[in-house]
């Protein structure tokens, strides 16, 4: 997930001195939206605001601060020729030093933020596995890896939650509505059973298969012969990431179906 905590705390520790970007006003079009934040110590950012030249004055006037130890400022920016851009918004940003207290308080508001993201469940921890785990990784989504093979969980990022479990269809059962749900395992009959429990929950926000038109004319058959209906089938993505890219390398797959995942995700 995209400024994970983790990262969040490394770059708290690793500055004394730290100050606090935050969008306070957004009017028209703007690169970011109000809430948005980022923190700038003296030698590095974490985060953004939308970056260009909105984001260059914001860190400029944020170091001012920590230059000068003043507690806070405010800048009101439109978007413009004036700065050299052409967004044609207004943003107003608040800016201030961060205390202790407002570390500890900010590092559980990410957390907070964090665990409101949706979630995203990657059946299967195989090379295509690994591949959309990691392109998932930067963006507002919680990742969990479920396998039935222990070997096949090793080497994901830190961001990962990944579990091992003889049952992976409980997985299926336990996720909260909205979840997204990606089938990919190493076995086509597990990969059947997990689909028709995806596909039998009605309030998923994705349910995709890795696979051809081979398999879900196959699957389509097994399922519809297996108490499924069409309605349901419809609801089913395979092969994910479609058929607009012809490559088949296991990072082209998760790129496509990465964006594929989020755009289900923010439609649902």
């Amino acid at each position: 997930m995209a400024d994970s905590t983790s990262g969040l705390k490394t770059f708290l520790q690793a500055s004394p001195s730290v100050a606090l970007v935050e969008v306070r006003e957004a009017k028209g079009s703007t690169p970011r939206e109000e809430g948005a934040w980022m923190l700038v110590s003296p030698a590095a950012i974490f985060g953004t605001i939308g970056g260009g030249q909105l984001e260059f004055l914001a860190i400029a006037k944020a170091r001012e601060l920590i230059v000068d130890s003043l507690v806070n400022g405010t800048l009101n920016i439109p978007l413009g020729p004036e700065i050299g851009q052409c967004c044609g918004g207004r943003v107003a940003l608040d800016i201030r030093l961060l205390d202790q207290a407002e570390r500890g308080a900010l590092v559980k508001r990410a957390g907070e933020e964090a665990s409101a993201f949706p979630q995203v469940i990657l059946f299967g921890g195989g090379h295509v596995g690994h591949a959309l785990a990691a392109a998932l990784t930067p963006l507002p989504v919680r990742v969990l890896v479920v396998e039935t093979r222990r070997e096949a969980l090793e080497g994901f990022p830190d961001d990962v939650e990944t579990r091992l479990t003889a049952l992976p269809e409980e997985a299926v059962r336990e996720a909260p509505a909205g979840t997204a749900f990606v089938i990919l395992t190493h076995d086509h009959a597990l990969d059947f059973l997990l689909v028709a429990e995806a596909l039998a929950r009605d309030d998923a926000a994705y349910v995709g298969m890795i696979g051809s038109k081979t398999k879900r004319a196959t699957f389509k058959s097994w399922y519809l012969k297996n108490g499924g209906d069409e309605r349901r089938f419809a609801q089913l993505t395979t092969p994910i990431g479609g058929n607009a890219v012809h490559d088949k390398r296991p990072a082209v797959i998760a790129a496509v179906a990465a964006a594929e995942i989020l755009v289900a995700l923010h439609s649902y």
